[in-house]
């Protein structure tokens, strides 16, 4: 107001919020999306079923991926989608974790704000009370070693649970178990990092999920380009060629004037013999299998196949490295380039009954692996490939980490009893915020109970009550209601997927309740600015 009058400094179609208003729709809005995906999380959660408005369907229980179909307006609510969408970014699972970890942040925050605690008291305690967790999930990290495969496969085991790939949990965990660690590179005093694009997941629909292997190998989606080719190469020998097998055009423009049939014929003849120099020098090099990232010409793709050699063209650039990768071969430009050191080497290279697929498997040495799933439906596939990209993903933090936590609640719990102790020694409001900080991890053991079917109160004491008496990985069996070893019991997950879920989420939560204004312009023709 100046001098009576109201001065108006926003266009027409700025929506503000301001106030305790604004607080509480980002307080809402963080609440929605958890319990968005609330009821997916643990083994015995249900799943989602997203309809985009083309008739896409999508069944998953996977965070990540049902948020990221949300049609999500909300501001504050899409920090919270891509809280889920970091954590599948960084470590590949927890994301459900995560967000429901948000959402109960911001629900303790909401009854702070109701006893006038200020916002900015809030997030220094909320900053504190993480720094004490992740001090804690330090504490009760167990070590684990590149060679300890028991335990890894059941990190696999743990990530896969809870998802329709469970008929088959137990053969896929040893084979991302194995993928993971064919290309994990050791960087020296036990340390090795892993490139999550050294293993490609490669779905095929017919068979059963049972039918699931792992290729030492490449996995191509094209078939063989003529069908005089062998279908089927043993102790493959593949030549690697980024440039089309064609008569190579000239730089300028040019015409060539014929008078004769003679001519035509000796013209004819050398584009022949051009295209037949082609082939030869691919089989001289030794070569009985050419991936091609451009064309082949007819005439060549004829005397390969007369050679006894498999070709596959127009290969994607992303195949090409993959498969040079994985067969230890080098991409060349001409076939003239090719040798004994350029080739790649693999025990066999088919093309797959019925699929435009072309395995290359059986590599001495392989830098990159291939998953290949198979299923019945492209909906069981899908969340099949999801299931396995969480697993592979959580075995190569292991890996690169060497420590994991164990889960059922159990950490969670710990979290609450330590953070609480924590929370006395501070003192003033921060300790409001701390014990409200630390409230708000019983979401997680409440959250498996209810999804179990058993009565949430009494399950959360019982584990409090178990980690009073001393017993650290006590967790939740959600399948009996005991309150059992989780350690023993073999449900255990790496760190890093702890600690940024608690990380993100606090951040996050941190960032919200500090936001007391909401300035939001409205889609449409935007008004003039003016004053009253």
């Amino acid at each position: 107001m100046l001098a009576g009058q109201p001065i108006i400094i926003l266009r027409e179609n700025v929506e503000r919020t301001r106030g305790f208003e604004a607080q509480r729709s980002n307080i809402m809005a963080a609440k929605a999306i958890a319990a968005a995906v609330r009821t997916t999380l643990g083994p015995r959660g249900m799943d989602k079923m997203l309809v985009s408005s083309s008739g896409d369907v999508v069944i998953t229980n996977d965070g990540a991926t049902i948020l990221h179909e949300m049609s999500v307006q909300h501001p504050g609510a899409k920090l919270v989608v891509e809280v889920a969408e970091t954590q599948d970014d960084e470590v590949g699972d927890g994301t459900t974790t995560a967000t429901v970890l948000v959402g109960s942040l911001m629900e303790e925050a909401e009854r702070l704000l109701a006893q006038n605690v200020h916002p900015t008291v809030i997030a220094n305690g909320y900053q504190l009370g993480m720094e004490k967790a992740l001090a804690v999930l330090d504490d009760l990290a167990i070590t684990i070693g590149f060679e300890d495969r028991e335990n890894l496969i059941k990190i696999a085991d743990t990530a896969m649970t809870g998802k329709s790939i469970e008929a088959v949990k137990e053969k896929v965990s040893n084979i991302v178990v194995d993928a993971v660690r064919q290309v994990a590179t050791g960087t020296g005093a036990g340390a090795y990092t892993v490139d999550e694009d050294d293993i490609k997941i490669k779905t095929q629909v017919g068979d059963t999920m049972h039918d699931a292997e792992l290729i030492r190998g490449v996995v191509i989606d094209k078939k063989r380009v003529f069908e005089q080719m062998p279908d089927a190469v043993t102790d493959a020998r593949v030549a690697l060629l980024a440039q089309p097998l064609e008569v190579t055009k000239t730089q300028v423009k040019s015409k060539i004037k014929i008078t004769s049939s003679d001519q035509m014929k000796a013209f004819t003849e050398q584009e022949r013999e051009s295209l037949k120099k082609i082939a030869d020098q691919i089989a001289a090099s030794g070569a009985n299998v050419v991936l091609c990232q451009k064309g082949i010409a007819d005439a060549v793709q004829y005397y390969l196949a007369k050679s006894g050699i498999y070709a596959i063209e127009d290969v994607k650039e992303e195949d090409m490295k993959f498969a040079a990768r994985a067969l230890c071969g080098t991409i060349v430009n001409k076939p003239e380039e090719l040798n004994a050191t350029t080739l790649g080497h693999a025990e066999a290279a088919e093309e797959l009954p019925d699929t435009e697929l072309t395995v290359i498997s059986g590599c001495d040495n392989p830098k990159a692996v291939t998953i290949l799933l198979r299923g019945t439906s492209q909906l069981l596939l899908d969340e099949l490939e999801r299931a396995v990209y969480d697993a592979a993903r959580v075995v190569q933090d292991a890996i690169e980490d060497g420590r994991f936590v164990v889960g059922g609640g159990s950490v969670e719990t710990e979290l609450q009893l330590r953070i609480r102790d924590y929370a006395a020694t501070v003192g003033g409001r921060a300790q409001l915020a701390i014990e409200a900080f630390a409230n708000a991890f019983e979401v997680i053991p409440r959250t498996l109970a209810e999804n179990s079917g058993f009565d949430t109160i009494d399950k959360a004491v019982a584990l409090r009550k178990a980690h009073a008496d001393g017993a650290k990985y006590a967790g939740l069996n959600v399948y009996t209601g005991a309150i059992v070893d989780m350690r023993e019991a073999g449900v255990i997950e790496p760190e890093r997927v702890k600690t940024q879920a608690i990380k993100s989420a606090t951040e996050t939560a941190m960032l919200l309740v500090r936001v007391d204004d909401m300035m939001v312009t409205q889609a449409g023709k935007p008004g003039m600015p003016g004053a009253q």
